[in-house]
């Protein structure tokens, strides 16, 4: 055992009995109750435009930066833009997966209207598609008509989570379930999933070496190390970003054995920890759902975004945790090889993978944290 490893294994030992000596009182008071707040506040606005964004929110985005900035026009008038501050030049250099967020914030409004009585009218890009990156143009108009029809899958937006724990390897995930999220996610784009065998045990593989390339790939791992908040303070401080909560991860931090600073350090074993804790999550997958356009628009990259929403809410429905695995689908050069590989084995048609997802049955994780709507909100002059 090398001294890293004991020194490593020692702070973990300690942190135990520190912790099992505090009681449950530490463990407790170390939850980001207020950066969770918007989970509880959602549709408890007074206006129909403000109780559907207060949802909108909720959406999932990458590295949960919270691209969303909107412009309030009236109560039933709004104009949604990317906050350019908040994009991922590393990871997602041409906005890609940014869009895709930002095209689920706009499902999940629609849904919110709906559930509320109105019609959500949605103009994407009404003063063309920004190429190759995103800019101040606006995402989308958008206006509330009375009417809507209700979406079943609404219900299920308060559950949705990104489940970052081991999936159970003894509990397969039934096709039946795989093909419901396929329904979900409709006829605007293309969807696969494989639930067993060689397929997905080559897709586990390919996933684990995208999770390597990127940690080791100096500039993406520091642009997630960038957003990373660690324990309560830095959560409820920084509503955004990468969280890692818990007792344990707290006492690490504070014993400074797992920073961003040592997960930075290849020779540290913190940064081989995370890369054996992302090893874990495509080791554990046991089925991959994919989506794919047929080109790569901005207005396909919107409708990805809806699509993904949607087929996530069905595996909450079912009962099945969901983490995106798109690490190979990212287009800096580093990855070039890896994305000519998922697409030969998912997309030999052609196309572009929007997005693929990793799905199985595991612990419940709580709410990712979010910043309140009003920080979100420019009101119009």
């Amino acid at each position: 055992m090398t001294s890293s490893r004991r020194r490593f294994l020692q702070i973990l030992g300690s942190s135990a009995v520190i912790l099992a000596a505090a009681g449950t009182g530490f463990v407790l008071t170390r939850e980001p109750v207020g950066a969770r707040a918007p989970w509880r506040n959602a549709g408890s606005y007074p206006d129909p435009m403000r109780r559907a964004l207060s949802w909108a929110v909720l959406a999932p985005n990458p590295h949960n930066r919270q691209p969303w900035i909107v412009d309030l026009i009236s109560e039933t008038e709004a104009v949604l833009y990317c906050d350019m501050d908040r994009r991922l030049p590393e990871t997602d250099p041409f906005d890609r997966q940014i869009t895709i967020g930002l095209g689920c914030f706009l499902e999940i409004f629609r849904q919110a209207a709906a559930e509320d009585g109105f019609a959500a009218e949605v103009e994407v890009f009404p003063e063309g598609e920004p190429q190759p990156r995103l800019d101040q143009r606006p995402v989308a108009r958008m206006s509330l008509t009375p009417g809507g029809e209700a979406d079943p899958l609404f219900a299920f937006i308060p559950d949705r989570r990104t489940n970052r724990n081991p999936y159970d390897t003894e509990r397969d995930v039934p096709e039946t379930a795989l093909a419901a999220m396929q329904t979900a996610a409709g006829d605007r784009l293309s969807t696969g999933f494989v639930a067993s065998g060689a397929r997905r045990d080559a897709l586990r593989s390919l996933c684990q070496e995208a999770s390597r390339v990127e940690q080791i790939t100096p500039a993406t791992w520091q642009e997630s190390l960038d957003v990373m908040r660690i324990g309560r303070r830095q959560i409820e401080a920084h509503p955004d970003g990468i969280a890692i909560t818990g007792a344990m991860m707290e006492a690490l931090q504070i014993a400074g054995i797992m920073t961003t600073e040592t997960m930075a350090d290849p020779d540290h074993r913190a940064f081989g920890e995370s890369l054996s804790m992302q090893a874990g999550w495509s080791q554990t997958a046991m089925a991959f759902f994919w989506m794919r356009t047929s080109s790569n628009t901005r207005a396909e990259q919107i409708d990805a975004g809806a699509a993904y929403l949607r087929a996530a809410l069905s595996a909450t429905r079912d009962g099945l945790a969901m983490q995106p695995m798109s690490q190979s689908l990212q287009e800096y050069p580093e990855m070039a090889e890896l994305y000519r590989e998922v697409h030969q084995r998912l997309a030999p048609e052609g196309g572009t993978l929007q997005m693929l997802a990793r799905l199985g049955y595991a612990r419940p994780v709580s709410e990712a944290p979010r910043w309140p709507l009003e920080t979100r909100l420019r009101e119009s002059a």
